[in-house]
């Protein structure tokens, strides 16, 4: 079983009640350990991609895999265990974390999978420590700074043992010091990584691979350096390198 992709997507289309048609027949396959940044405008259908990871959407057409196993909204018992599987980490860290204490918002999804004791200490704390936030374990979260806030929110995913950790902008609203903690904590992982990013630089420091999402559609996979450096394949779907960037 070592050799089952992470994730796996086939010919996965969706569309909002209101009738439009957010994905056309997606392709994807993630292998364990990737890092695979997921670029495109907005209105790409990627967020979109992203809520049929864990059945928050419900597949239409096509189907998901992870780690091999269906996704399948109709199944409960199923879907909770997918959900165990994938952790995604909000764009805001607010979203994620409303407990009085850091350390009760990173216990709050292990507790609810059956955790207690030391066992829900141990994994609290490991997971704390993943993200260089254990000293603030007893701290309220609205004390943080917002890089701090988004440190424990990846904490919170972590402590659930997913096997895809799922990345908003992850960057976004960081100053540089937060920015390169946040990388070096995502690179010191052992994860397969899913980072949905505008931030091109971010992707081509974290993430070997990338796919552009344009139209609900796949339009490029590969390396992240050749897919930056096609000026043209950028420019055609709204995606643009910062002013001076260099890839030396």
């Amino acid at each position: 079983m070592s050799n089952v992709p992470s994730l796996q997507i086939t010919e996965l289309a969706f569309a909002y009640p209101d009738g439009n048609q957010a994905l056309y027949g997606v392709n994807l396959t993630i292998q364990k350990g990737e890092r695979v940044a997921l670029l495109g405008p907005n209105g790409a259908g990627k967020t979109t991609l992203v809520m049929h990871m864990n059945g928050i959407h419900p597949t239409m057409q096509g189907e998901v895999r992870i780690s091999g196993e269906l996704v399948d909204s109709k199944n409960k018992e199923s879907l909770k265990a997918i959900r165990s599987k994938v952790g995604i980490v909000f764009q805001d860290p607010d979203d994620q974390l409303f407990m009085p204490t850091v350390g009760e918002d990173v216990a709050f999804g292990p507790y609810n999978m059956g955790l207690r004791g030391e066992a829900l200490d141990k994994v609290v704390q490991e997971a704390l420590t993943q993200v260089g936030m254990l000293d603030f374990i007893d701290r309220p979260p609205h004390h943080l700074s917002f890089g701090q806030r988004r440190r424990v929110a990846v904490a919170t995913v972590l402590a659930m043992k997913p096997e895809i950790l799922v990345l908003d902008e992850p960057s976004s609203n960081l100053d540089p010091a937060s920015r390169r903690e946040l990388a070096d904590i995502l690179r010191s992982l052992d994860i397969t990584i899913v980072m949905v990013t505008h931030d091109l630089p971010y992707a081509f420091e974290l993430c070997e691979r990338s796919v552009i999402l344009s139209g609900g559609i796949i339009v490029a996979d590969g390396k992240t350096g050749q897919i930056l450096n096609d000026e043209k394949l950028l420019k055609s779907h709204r995606l643009e390198l910062p002013v001076g960037f260099s890839f030396n």
